[in-house]
């Protein structure tokens, strides 16, 4: 209600040579804002598609090993051989594999070998699981026989010069690998006896990170705590310019640094060998977390609205009490995420790892011992794995993965546990 003083405002009158750009100007920004919205979903959607196949096909690789044997049959390989008779079908200038049907109890092998025939009569045993006791050679001529790695067998038919040796390769199905034998076992020696066990690559995985998150998550909580609390406004933003060039320097760099400097020092430290090392894999790793937990719990520790710090200094509360007792747990939502991030990192990193740590797949006991995490794994043996090996390597990164979500789960009960307490 006005009172009988009081005008009634004048609402402005919008000129009508006006309307038409108004209106234009109106619906062109609704079309806008529509097709962003449309367009930005579209994206989201198949972002989310995307991760979800590259999931999906990271786990079937990581499966076939454990559920398929590697061929179906019995496979043959001739090198420098144009034409060889494999039980009475002839192959002329074979350069892939030749199959031999399962359930075969019989190989004849018929070739020339430079004005020489060549036969050889294989025998098979079906039934025998022992792939040593698999093939009988009953009969190979002139060839040589030896047993170049697992589950392969050569015949070698030597020429006037080595160059031009004949080879027949036999190459006999690896059985389903053992789910068991692969996380527990001991060796892992992919070329030659074909054993796949991780469990040395899985405890220098675990040892790197947790000591890394021993030693690098309580000093990046201190360091956000000092920056967000104590440190001058003016002098805050040098130190938070540093931290997040510091977050962004490439992994390479960081192993390059540990490479030259960590290595040299725990080297003479410890009085080793050799200074690539478990503990110089946490240090590095240690320093690389840091940058990532101090930004994200600083900048949550700087979200805390001020008048919690007033009230707690009001209450008698000393500048320290208020940061650790007041500030911290209101923050621990952002301090838990930074956490979360520098462990995935931890354990996810690759190249630093492989600079600094050794490489050597071992059950590590000390500190200055040499290790290998399954990321080194992955990275140093993709470029030549083959077959079963391959696939074995998808296989350490669905471990890989399950590992860090574990660590997250175990992060995220134990917060949920202090928030109960």
């Amino acid at each position: 209600m006005l009172r009988k003083d009081e005008k009634k405002p004048v609402r402005p009158e919008i000129n009508p040579s006006f309307s038409p750009v108004f209106t234009t100007f109106t619906a062109k920004r609704k079309i806008t804002d529509l097709f962003f919205k449309y367009l930005f979903s579209i994206v989201s959607l198949f972002s989310v598609l995307a991760l979800g196949a590259i999931l999906l096909f990271v786990f079937i690789r990581g499966s076939v090993p454990f559920l398929f044997p590697t061929a179906e049959g019995i496979r043959l390989v001739a090198e420098r051989i144009d034409e060889i008779t494999v039980n009475g079908e002839v192959y002329r200038n074979h350069s892939s594999f030749i199959f031999i049907p399962p359930g075969t109890e019989t190989i004849s092998l018929r070739f020339k070998n430079q004005e020489t025939e060549e036969s050889a009569e294989i025998a098979v045993n079906n039934r025998e699981k022992n792939p040593e006791k698999k093939l009988a050679f009953v009969r190979h001529g002139g060839g040589t026989l030896s047993h170049p790695e697992a589950y392969t067998y050569t015949l070698l038919y030597p020429a006037s010069i080595a160059a031009l040796d004949r080879k027949i390769h036999f190459i006999i199905p690896e059985p389903p690998y053992s789910l068991f034998a692969f996380l527990s076992g001991m060796e892992w020696r992919p070329t030659y006896q074909k054993l796949y066990g991780i469990f040395p690559m899985i405890l220098g995985t675990v040892f790197a990170a947790f000591g890394a998150i021993l030693l690098g998550v309580p000093l990046g909580i201190l360091c956000a705590l000092f920056l967000a609390e104590f440190l001058p406004a003016k002098a805050a933003v040098l130190v938070r310019a540093c931290i997040e060039l510091l977050a962004g320097i490439p992994s390479v760099v960081f192993g390059f640094f540990g490479l030259m400097v960590i290595v040299p020092w725990v080297k003479g430290l410890f009085q080793a060998p050799s200074g690539n090392s478990l503990f110089s894999a946490i240090l590095v790793l240690a320093v690389m977390i840091l940058p990532t937990i101090i930004s994200i719990a600083e900048t949550s520790l700087r979200a805390v609205p001020d008048s919690y710090r007033e009230a707690s200094l009001a209450l008698g509360a000393n500048k320290m009490q208020t940061a650790w007792r007041v500030v911290l747990p209101h923050a621990g939502s952002g301090v838990i995420a930074g956490i979360i991030l520098g462990i995935s990192r931890a354990v996810g990193e690759t190249m630093a790892v492989i600079l600094v740590a050794g490489n050597s797949v071992q059950l590590v006991h000390s500190l200055p011992e040499s290790i290998r995490t399954l990321t080194a794994t992955i990275a140093l043996e993709m470029g030549y794995a083959e077959g079963r090996h391959s696939d074995i390597l998808f296989s350490v990164g669905v471990v890989l993965f399950i590992f860090i979500l574990l660590l997250n789960g175990i992060i995220f009960w134990i917060k949920k546990r202090g928030e109960e307490i």
